[in-house]
């Protein structure tokens, strides 16, 4: 298979070498009216569901997951560019090496003054203990804005032990690297929200000292132990890494102006753990129907519509960070929009829209000019459906990230991860209050049964309208947005995202 620069999707072509059927031109606002309807009328979750089939099949005859640098993302990747090249796009595969990790161990026992097993979560590109772990006493670290992010956290003395750090104020990485500066052996850092903690530090020359994560529960019981004495705990934390090669699928029509490139990404890989049907063959299963409808109409874009199936992702963005670092800075100015598609039928999920315009208040600022209207014009096309939205923290915590960091207006929706659902939440849409939006998060069990075919249809409009639209229209973007505040259930930040980024903690 031909491995092609991103830049050499840049060529205007033709996806249909003639108008569509045959009626003379009309106005932009009527073309992506038309197309809207036919794209939300032809795609659908009955449609994707064929792709998340073959998915979990992938994964199953690949050791129970489609990892990149595997074999399972490997034919992930083929199946999807073989059905976008069948169908008429200009296709590529864009290869980029990266750190391939596997979890070996992860364990976690009080010894005393109670023993007890607790769960823990290794985070990627963690240092390794030796086999059959490390003992030592644990030392809670004290909490306040910045927990364990600057050495004089440290100054009680840590030398010999394992830190118990509270989450936040600065990214993992910085907090086991504090941690083992001041001497610990170890790092368990602990959720300041509910649900579990999977995270990364980044990169794998980030790792200092064997690192995992602890919901808050298990946390908050650790930091009252150690208040009446103290507490001595085993850790074993052990992760593989190898070099490998892995590629990035990126398609466009054949047709449509370069110079405004609408763009649209869901990344195709899975953890190790499982097959990541939810997470997020989702994405990639709804992106892909949704193409294929595109050129089943047989209607040319006025603007070029290019769509990406992200690789590493789980591994930090790191697909598409490569994308973005390799696009000339000329050919960046071309992408009029980036809209992300990541966990979009979560079993007890809530419909969240990323906040452009930062009015929810919470968490990081706006993303760049545009992305506020990318969030009105989703939030108006769920409005016409009568379907309920919630607004989530835009922080650049999945591949809309790099996009963001070079100034394109981004935007896009998820129905949730490792969050877990409030009851406001539960009696808007359903589902159970106070467990996890998906209790299979980065788990064996994130199969064909741990989806919410409801959500999922709905996101899957959101991305034949998007499409729909912005092939022909991109008037929205430069339109005042009216302004909004948020009620207290957006002001939650339910969205709670996975973390893969270097740099996230919140």
């Amino acid at each position: 298979m031909v491995v092609v620069a991103a830049t050499a999707l840049a060529a205007p072509l033709l996806l249909s070498p003639s108008p569509a059927h045959g009626h003379a031109s009309r106005g932009p606002a009527e073309d992506a009216a038309e197309l809207s309807r036919q794209l939300v009328d032809s795609a659908s979750a009955e449609g994707a569901y064929r792709h998340l089939e073959r998915f979990q099949a992938i994964a199953e005859s690949s050791d129970g997951h489609r990892a990149a640098g595997t074999s399972g993302h490997d034919a992930s990747a083929a199946h999807v560019h073989r059905l976008l090249r069948k169908a008429g796009y200009r296709v590529a595969y864009q290869a980029f090496d990266f750190t391939y990790t596997e979890t070996l161990a992860e364990k976690l026992s009080v010894l005393s003054p109670t023993p007890r097993e607790i769960s823990i979560r290794a985070m990627t590109y963690t240092a390794s203990t030796e086999e059959g772990g490390i003992e030592a006493a644990l030392a809670a670290v004290p909490t306040d804005g910045t927990t364990g992010c600057e050495a004089a956290d440290y100054a009680a003395g840590f030398t010999g032990t394992i830190a118990l750090i509270e989450r936040g104020g600065c990214s993992f990485a910085e907090k086991q690297a504090a941690a083992a500066a001041a001497g610990a052996v170890g790092a368990v850092i602990y959720n300041n929200v509910e649900g579990a903690l999977a995270g990364t530090l980044g990169d794998a020359a980030a790792g200092k000292i064997p690192t995992g994560g602890l919901t808050r529960a298990e946390g908050e019981k650790l930091v009252a132990d150690l208040s009446k004495g103290e507490v001595r705990v085993s850790l074993e934390i052990r992760e593989s890494r190898e070099e490998r090669t892995t590629r990035n699928v990126v398609a466009e029509t054949r047709g449509g102006n370069p110079a405004r490139t609408v763009m649209l990404g869901a990344h195709l890989d899975s953890v190790t753990d499982g097959p990541g049907i939810n997470d997020n063959a989702t994405g990639s299963a709804g992106l892909l129907d949704v193409a294929l409808k595109l050129a089943e109409s047989h209607r040319t874009p006025a603007n070029k519509v290019r769509f990406a199936w992200w690789s590493a992702e789980e591994n930090g963005l790191l697909g598409s960070e490569a994308y973005v670092a390799k696009l000339p800075e000329a050919r960046r100015a071309d992408i009029a929009l980036y809209l992300n598609f990541d966990m979009i039928a979560s079993p007890n999920g809530v419909q969240f829209v990323f906040d452009g315009d930062d009015s929810d208040g919470a968490g990081a600022g706006p993303g760049p000019e545009g992305s506020a209207q990318l969030e009105h014009d989703i939030n108006a096309f769920l409005d016409s459906k009568g379907k309920p939205h919630t607004g989530t923290d835009f922080s650049g915590r999945s591949d809309y990230g790099p996009f963001i960091e070079v100034g394109i207006p981004s935007g896009g929706t998820d129905t949730g991860a490792e969050g877990v659902k409030t009851a406001d939440q539960a009696k808007t849409y359903g589902g159970t209050a106070g467990i996890a939006y998906d209790p299979c998060y980065h788990a064996a069990c994130d199969d064909l049964g741990n989806i919410d075919m409801r959500h999922f249809d709905t996101n899957i409009d959101v991305i034949a309208h998007a499409v729909g639209t912005y092939a022909h229209d991109l008037s929205s973007l430069t339109r005042p947005v009216p302004a909004t505040s948020a009620d207290d259930e957006s002001r939650s930040g339910g969205g709670l995202r996975k973390g893969h980024a270097p740099g996230a903690t919140e």
